[in-house]
């Protein structure tokens, strides 16, 4: 099955108290079990592999044409939340200007398809997909928006996701902060797109 969560980011300069923020913190945590203002949709039958495929590994279809900008939907692979998340060009300005706080900005180790292997780690840049598994101890990192008044991330915080677990943070393309537990950063599965508002999840080819 597939849940849909819309994350507004903030507006510029609120207030922590900002209803728009405190709803963006509401809404995240998508990984493995969505917040009550989710709204879950369940994947098109036919499109969803059988329980024995789906623990075999067989590569899993999604539909992203309903996914808005902002907008982060998770479906299951290999009984792995997998995040799929409309980026919009805010969040793709955000990726910029922290690299020296990373500790692999180039994504020089093998957590990515080599077609990933870029600044946004994605096929194509404005469409997000990963693993929402914290490679530290394998929790489920949370988002979290540029802004957030959370004291487990810094003032200068561009926005991306937080293991609650030990700490770990990761920026909006999954890349690590260095002095982190988390020793990579978030993996990518192996995906294409079948049409252009459709993936599959699983199988590049």
């Amino acid at each position: 099955m597939e849940h849909t969560t819309t994350l507004p980011l903030p507006p510029t300069g609120s207030a922590p108290d900002d209803p728009d923020r405190r709803f963006w913190l509401a809404a995240t945590g998508a990984a493995g079990a969505v917040a009550a203002t989710a709204t879950a949709i369940p994947l098109v039958s036919s499109f969803a592999p059988s329980e024995r495929a789906r623990a075999m590994g067989a590569a899993v279809e999604v539909d992203i044409s309903d996914l808005p900008p902002g907008g982060m939907k998770t479906v299951e692979w290999r009984g792995k939340p997998v995040w799929i998340l409309r980026r919009t060009p805010e969040m793709l300005a955000a990726l910029k200007g922290h690299e020296g706080q990373l500790a692999d900005p180039e994504s020089a180790k093998d957590q990515q398809p080599e077609a990933a292997r870029n600044a946004t780690r994605s096929l194509r840049p404005e469409v997000f997909v990963a693993i929402g598994i914290c490679t530290h101890l394998g929790c489920s990192p949370t988002a979290l928006p540029a802004g957030t008044a959370n004291p487990s991330v810094g003032s200068d915080w561009p926005g991306g996701f937080f293991c609650p677990c030990h700490g770990s943070t990761f920026d909006l393309a999954g890349r690590v902060f260095k002095n982190k537990p988390a020793p990579t950063n978030l993996e990518i599965p192996p995906h294409a797109y079948l049409a252009d508002q459709r993936l599959r999840i699983g199988d590049a080819s």
